[in-house]
């Protein structure tokens, strides 16, 4: 397959000399762009994001990847393992789709480009051409994310170098390279001529600054005081300049603005590129475009999109949008950002890009059980954790009770929280009213360690709104938990939560306002005390329907047998099924239709005493997707027998 998507690119043409094989794109941040690869949540998009991407007409995605975060130490920078587990997954999916994949090197740090970066450069890229050798040939790299601070000469010396260091490995991969300066398409001209048939180059666009980034707080200065600087020019929308920011460039540049605000100015800018490529025939495109989305105008930032974007299909070169979801994205502001419900409809119009149906989202009561981890993060949530101090690894092996991997915690200083955002926010009050609990396992090596367990309801600050929280704090005390290092299960009945005010700068006192019907996060959270010296493990966080008999465990082993609730119920495509043994036993574990037919063995042998999760794809024995409808899984193990209902939809 991989030597036909060779020949045949999804633009039709071969990647060749002044060939760039894709022509519109998306830059997906925030995947793997985390500060280190155990803190990535992986299942922030799955393959069916890039399906519904590659609907809108979407031909390449731009993937900006932390490299500097995902290698070990100087002097050989090893990459992690677990990088090259997470892309490999990436790139299979992107191959099977026919889209183009640019693998971005792209540093968490905006600090200036160091004059010894090569030193990274070359063995890093090195690894990840050695990796891919002879494969994927849809996988393109790009050497570095807007370098600058950087004499353009040291840059493309370094950038040379890099290619080469490529080539030794890889003679035909595909190398994105860019100029300095920010990948100005200013400083286009001052690259050399480089003699490698298969080298693409880039420039990234915000002009006007001032409007693309007002509101931003990265820059500088802050331009968080800026707002309602219209495009294109008009001198009656014009804001005043704010006293933040008086004396400075931004000041100059709104001055300028009437002569560099007009779409006429956007498109004489974008037309240095554009002659640069046409002079040396060489192919390019642009990988970044974007407005902010807070202080602009809606129907302004749209103009905008609509100006650049068709300025450069006009002028033959490809574009990346930055980005698909956050401040730069493709939803509408203040939404859960769902692909069915909250796509920016003027925008994608603007853009030139299909839309699909949109309709009106209506946020329902959850009535089942649901995972909030279980080897990763499940899909639904966004991973927004603050730790200051000390490690969290979500894929730590050493505190997985079932499965591959599980939550660590180490050394974190007060106050630090794993957060688990629900996307959309979720309505769990019939799960409270049912008697629902929180379940999760728990695992210390410090006795005395107190750390709370919390939900936060939607934080709506036009409405006089705060972030109310409802808690309960596990230790020996409350809980009857041991930290002895061993492994305890943990069930909090949802009613058991209480009211522990709200913090918005400052702290709220309980006023019994906490809105069950819409949670907008759960965290974890060193609230009494740091946890220097503390190593904490989590595993199988999930929202459960409670048994009459609760289960507690020692050192990983239930003291009852029992069969948990699967999750996703309902589900689509696979489900995992939890069961816990007492003992070490023959199970019988298979799936049943709603007559009693048995339609798939699960598991049938011997199995070890502890926590176990069996997984359901929705395949019977013969290999045939069944229908959707309702199925029984039935648990059979020393002469106890047990089962649940589940529900398939296709």
């Amino acid at each position: 397959m991989w030597m036909l998507m060779a020949l045949v690119l999804l633009s039709g043409t071969v990647v060749e000399g002044t060939t760039v094989p894709f022509t519109r794109g998306i830059n997906l941040t925030q995947w793997l762009q985390a500060p280190g690869v155990r803190q990535v949540q992986f299942s922030r998009f799955t393959r069916e994001d890039l399906v519904d991407i590659q609907s809108l007409g979407i031909d390449v995605i731009r993937l900006p990847v932390n490299l500097p975060g995902m290698t070990g130490p100087d002097p050989d920078f090893t990459v992690d393992p677990l990088l090259f587990f997470f892309l490999d997954q990436i790139v299979d999916w992107t191959g099977e789709l026919g889209l183009q994949l640019i693998l971005e090197n792209h540093p968490a740090s905006q600090a200036s480009t160091a004059a010894d970066v090569d030193r990274f450069l070359l063995p890093v890229w090195q690894q990840i051409a050695r990796h891919y050798a002879g494969s994927a040939p849809h996988l393109l790299f790009e050497i570095l994310n807007e370098p600058h601070g950087i004499e353009d000469t040291s840059w493309h010396e370094i950038q040379q170098a890099a290619v080469t260091a490529v080539r030794a490995i890889d003679a035909a991969r595909v190398i994105v390279i860019a100029p300095g300066n920010w990948s100005s398409y200013r400083n286009l001209r001052l690259m050399p001529t480089y003699e490698d048939e298969h080298l693409i180059y880039t420039f990234h666009f915000y002009d006007p600054f001032v409007f693309t980034h007002q509101g931003a707080t990265w820059t500088t200065p802050s331009m968080l005081s800026l707002a309602g600087v219209p495009f294109p020019f008009d001198a009656a929308r014009m804001p005043a300049v704010p006293t933040a920011l008086s004396g400075s460039w931004v000041e100059g540049a709104l001055t300028a603005y009437r002569t560099q605000g007009r779409a006429a100015d956007v498109e004489a800018l974008l037309d240095i590129a554009a002659d640069f490529a046409r002079e040396r025939d060489v192919p390019i495109f642009c990988g970044e475009i974007g407005v902010h989305i807070p202080n602009s105008d809606p129907r302004d930032r749209v103009f905008w999109y609509e100006t650049v974007r068709s300025h450069l299909e006009r002028q033959d070169i490809p574009w990346v949008m930055w980005d698909y979801q956050g401040g730069f994205g493709l939803f509408e502001a203040g939404t859960g950002e769902q692909f069915d419900f909250d796509l920016n409809e003027p925008l994608l119009a603007a853009l030139g890009l299909r839309l699909p149906p949109q309709a009106e989202f209506v946020q329902r009561p959850d009535t089942q059980a649901f995972s909030l981890y279980s080897d990763v993060i499940e899909t639904g949530i966004v991973e927004n954790s603050w730790i200051s101090a000390g490690e969290l690894d979500f894929y730590s092996e050493s505190a997985a009770v079932s499965g591959r991997f599980g939550i660590s915690l180490t050394d974190i200083d007060r106050y630090n929280a794993v957060t688990f955002d629900f996307r959309p926010d979720r309505d769990l009050s019939q799960l409270v009213r049912a008697g629902f609990a929180l379940e999760f396992r728990v695992r210390g090596n410090t006795p005395g360690t107190a750390v709370d367990v919390r939900f936060l309801d939607g934080h709506h600050a036009e409405r006089g709104d705060l972030p109310w929280r409802m808690r309960v704090t596990v230790d020996e005390s409350l809980t009857d938990v041991t930290w002895d290092d061993s492994w305890q299960l943990v069930q909090i009945p949802l009613s058991s939560f209480h009211e522990h005010g709200a913090w918005d700068g400052d702290f709220h006192e309980p006023q019994g306002v906490f809105d069950w019907t819409d949670v907008d996060r759960f965290e974890i959270v060193a609230e009494h005390h740091d946890l220097l010296g503390n190593r904490l493990a989590f595993d199988d966080i999930r929202i459960v329907s409670v048994p009459a008999t609760v289960v507690a465990t020692t050192a990983g082993v239930p003291t009852l047998a029992r069969l948990s609730e699967n999750y996703p119920n309902p589900f689509n495509g696979a489900t995992v099924i939890p069961f816990d043994l007492d003992r070490t036993t023959t199970v019988d574990m298979a799936i049943f239709d709603a007559l009693g037919r048995r339609l798939r063995t699960l598991v049938d042998g011997t199995v070890a005493a502890g926590t176990h999760r069996a997984h359901w794809d929705g395949l019977n024995d013969a290999g045939t997707a069944v229908a959707s409808g309702t199925y029984f899984y039935r648990l059979q193990s020393a002469g106890r027998t047990v089962s649940h209902p589940m529900t398939l939809l296709r």
